[in-house]
């Protein structure tokens, strides 16, 4: 059965702005912990999820939920999957770029996608076939076709490293002038909007890309997903952002063999 995109858009959005206040309310004045991974989590993560997973249950009680704290599993046609404070390390740290992660997947296939910047009043939101809205407003990609123009973002050492793809970031240091690590959810988003060229980041999980996914594509982009589930934890990267960057950095990776 096919969702109502629309009405799932608006619970999405519903569940967003009720995570914002257990979110801001202990942005900076929370303690963290470290999970069995590594990664940190604190108390709003937890009250976060347990908020957007109640309003999206009682809207849709038959769609199961994934998220990040509190499981769930993506075996079935149809899911939400949610990721209550991407860049949770940021909101430790009481640096504001972080970011709520939503998504409806259907068929393997995002449907509906938001990215919410609850401390920079920020939101993303695309259904199939919708386009992409920043704020309520339309958005695009940007479509710089020259890297030596352009503001190339990455993910951190960590992150390539944790691929063995070291020379890929090797690559991007030494050829592209200006190149920036802007992370995360908030990364995603600037890129989304065209103020940020285009991004490769890699050691995701699923949740990291559900939502992606379908903005860049709604706001006339490229997104190249790669699979390395097989492999790592941490098993997919994006290319995204202008289509014509987007295919000078796949073809890069590709050369890489990584």
């Amino acid at each position: 059965m096919q969702t109502d995109l629309l009405l799932a858009a608006k619970i999405a959005e519903a569940a967003a702005n009720a995570a914002r206040p257990e979110i801001l309310s202990r942005f900076r004045n929370v303690r963290s912990q470290s999970k069995d991974d590594g990664s940190p989590v604190t108390e709003a993560d937890i009250a976060a999820e347990k908020t957007i997973r109640s309003i999206l249950t009682e809207a849709f009680p038959d769609i199961p939920i994934k998220g990040e704290e509190l499981g769930g599993d993506t075996t079935g046609s149809r899911y939400w999957i949610v990721d209550p404070i991407d860049g949770t390390l940021s909101f430790t740290r009481g640096i504001p770029l972080f970011g709520t992660l939503i998504a409806l997947v259907e068929e393997g296939e995002t449907q509906v996608g938001l990215i919410d910047l609850p401390a920079l009043d920020e939101r993303l939101l695309a259904t199939r076939g919708g386009g992409t809205t920043m704020n309520g407003s339309p958005v695009q990609v940007s479509q710089e076709k020259q890297l030596e123009n352009a503001i190339i973002s990455c993910s951190d050492n960590y992150c390539f490293d944790l691929w063995q793809a070291r020379s890929m970031l090797n690559r991007l240091v030494e050829s592209v002038p200006k190149l920036r690590a802007y992370t995360d959810a908030f990364g995603h988003t600037q890129t989304i909007c065209g103020r940020i060229d285009a991004m490769v980041d890699f050691a995701l999980k699923d949740w990291d890309i559900a939502p992606t996914r379908l903005l860049v594509e709604e706001a006339g982009g490229r997104c190249h997903q790669i699979d390395r589930s097989d492999r790592y934890d941490y098993g997919f990267g994006l290319i995204f952002g202008s289509p014509p960057l987007v295919e000078i950095l796949v073809d890069w990776f590709q050369e890489l063999q990584i």
